[in-house]
């Protein structure tokens, strides 16, 4: 179990308070359309004034200033993902330039082996890139990235390996819900090449990752852990949430949209259960409080710490499951979350910020990244957003 600090429970219950305790209850959070829209153009309007001045890759902010990683860590193709979204809506070719800048500077990661995030760093910045420009070098690289993903599988244990250098030992075994992500750059590359190796993997990682982070209630830890030698199965874990009986928010949102992606990519109705048991399993708690809580089962719930970027991602899984389903209560939801993000988490007060939505949490177990902006935060909001009001344009960008 994770002890945490003092400092940190009582900056947590803070952090609740200054979000009002949350007077969001049963999704009647009081922003509506009108306040999403001007949501939507307040992104872009910082964008515009902020981009231009940025050439490495935002991490999280500081002092309500982004501070930044050269290699683009996991977090790196969130930028120029977030600047092609930009184009989208706005049509301004400042932004195609910048996302073109910004997404090359991503290309020697093409054959990086010590990550599983190439997902991350690939779809929203090459992927999209292609599929808006038709430019074959973002698809080659694409490609490319998707080659040397795939070294990461474990064929004894039907996973993708999470963290550590393909050669590194440390790790080996070790699964994480976040790599639910990466997956649809496999099928993406399947798709493109004619060769079924890609989506074959995504789909036996996709099959683990359902039988063993499942909880009977819809819930699910960060990490699991197997023998990497033999395959066999040894427990839960982690690393992000409060403890391996927790439910990490962040992580619950990877696997609600990476579940739902792969019921897309394959029509495999075991995949479409996971996704709304997931989903099934948080509206109770988004009723109450609309921007997630960091972990549902957090202790010090509910005057802990929230994620908006979980709230965001989220979003964009409920509204992708109401769209498969026609379940309203997803949708209904999805709006309450953006909603209380829009209401109650975006920088508009501010003249320093950098970012576009606030009180994100990196990793609350570490003290790092508490109460911060972080560029998934802000990638994924305005990706809901589009949902809403530019649903086809969207499809055809992110391949919905």
């Amino acid at each position: 179990m994770t002890a945490l600090s003092r400092r940190l429970v009582l900056g947590g219950a803070a952090a609740a308070a200054a979000i009002g305790g949350l007077p969001l209850a049963g999704g009647t959070a009081q922003a509506g359309p009108r306040a999403l829209r001007d949501g939507l153009d307040y992104a872009v309007r910082k964008l515009r004034a902020v981009a231009p001045g940025i050439s490495r890759f935002p991490e999280e902010t500081k002092f309500e200033k982004w501070i930044y990683t050269d290699s683009g860590g996991w977090v790196g193709g969130f930028w120029p993902g977030l600047l092609w979204l930009a184009h989208l809506e706005s049509k301004d070719p400042l932004f195609r330039r910048l996302a073109e800048e910004s997404a090359r500077r991503l290309a020697p990661r093409r054959t990086d082996l010590g990550t599983h995030d190439l997902g991350f760093l690939f779809y929203p910045s090459w992927v999209t890139a292609y599929r808006l420009t038709g430019e074959r070098e973002w698809r080659d690289g694409a490609i490319q990235a998707s080659d040397s993903l795939i070294r990461r599988y474990n064929t004894k244990g039907r996973f993708i390996r999470a963290w550590g250098h393909i050669n590194d030992p440390g790790n080996a075994g070790r699964v994480i819900i976040d790599t639910m992500m990466n997956l649809d750059l496999l099928f993406f590359a399947s798709k493109e090449t004619g060769d079924a190796k890609y989506s074959a993997i995504a789909v036996e990682h996709a099959r683990t990752t359902a039988k063993h982070f499942l909880r009977p209630d819809g819930s699910t830890p960060h990490v699991y852990d197997f023998d990497p030698a033999t395959g066999a199965p040894i427990g839960p874990n982690t690393v992000q949430g409060y403890s391996p009986t927790s439910c990490w928010s962040r992580g619950q949102a990877w696997g609600m949209y990476g579940f739902t992606t792969v019921y897309r990519r394959t029509g495999q109705r075991e995949f479409l259960d996971v996704a709304t048991k997931l989903a099934d399993h948080v509206l109770p708690y988004l009723r109450t409080d609309p921007v997630p809580i960091w972990d549902y089962r957090s202790p010090y719930s509910p005057h802990d710490i929230r994620d908006s970027s979980a709230g965001a991602i989220t979003a964009c899984a409920l509204l992708d499951l109401a769209k498969i389903t026609g379940n309203n209560r997803y949708r209904d939801t999805a709006v309450s979350v953006l909603n209380a993000i829009t209401d109650t988490c975006l920088t508009t007060k501010s003249t320093r910020a950098e970012a576009i939505v606030a009180r994100g949490t990196r990793h609350r177990g570490a003290e790092g990244g508490i109460e911060v902006s972080l560029p998934y935060g802000d990638y994924y909001y305005v990706e809901a957003l589009l949902r809403l009001f530019r649903p086809t344009e969207l499809a055809a960008a992110i391949g919905l």
